[in-house]
């Protein structure tokens, strides 16, 4: 959005809040392909580390405490949870990567559902790559991202709990960030600084959403 005036920037975060303010429900939880709904719709995809925050932001992005489960505990998500917003967009849950308490036949078969999904859906508009403010983009973000970038699947990264690191510290990050995004293809030019509890950057990140969603 640097590139907007601020008119157009007003607009695009105006459009953002009115889009999450709608009625957003959950829909169905998939753990097969066979299972997924039809692609008829925009769909958001939030993936990252375990307990890096996914479920906490969706809740934010659509105003509600509930709306996503969250847990202290990694690897609690462990299908492909779809949100209906509106029907307009769908927010899609993944399960986290890096960490699971589960047995590695299950984890192995979480990732294979992750993984074909991601290359096999068209109407999979952007994926949200999550990473902790705290401590940077981590071995297991930079394999999802040569995953993401081999599918040709566009993604962001949006920092996460921000609220928990001070200003130049989050500033350091900021340009490590960057500095690994601009060596993959597939990865959108952009952070975006977020925390759920301050709620710090949703409007930003719901105005690109929602762009997104219109094409």
């Amino acid at each position: 959005m640097e590139n907007l005036t601020e008119q157009q920037r007003a607009e695009r975060i105006e459009k953002g809040r009115l889009l999450f303010s709608k009625e957003c429900t959950f829909m169905l939880s998939v753990a097969d392909l066979s299972q997924l709904p039809a692609g008829t719709v925009p769909e958001i995809a939030f993936t990252g580390t375990s307990n890096v925050g996914k479920s906490s932001l969706i809740n934010a992005l659509t105003g509600r405490k509930t709306l996503a489960r969250t847990s202290n505990t990694p690897g609690r998500t462990q299908q492909l949870n779809f949100f209906d917003l509106n029907g307009r967009m769908r927010l899609v849950d993944m399960p986290g990567y890096g960490f699971a308490k589960a047995p590695i036949e299950t984890v192995r078969a979480w990732q294979d559902l992750v993984t074909l999904y991601l290359k096999g859906r068209p109407n999979l508009r952007r994926v949200c790559l999550l990473i902790d403010s705290r401590h940077g983009i981590k071995k297991a973000d930079q394999d999802i991202m040569t995953v993401l970038d081999k599918a040709a699947v566009v993604y962001q990264l949006v920092l996460t709990k921000t609220d928990k690191i001070s200003a130049a510290a989050l500033k350091s990050i900021e340009e490590k960030t960057l500095n690994v995004v601009c060596k993959h293809t597939a990865a959108y030019p952009a952070l975006f600084p977020t925390s759920a509890m301050t709620k710090n950057g949703i409007d930003l990140l719901r105005a690109e959403l929602a762009a997104v969603a219109e094409f």
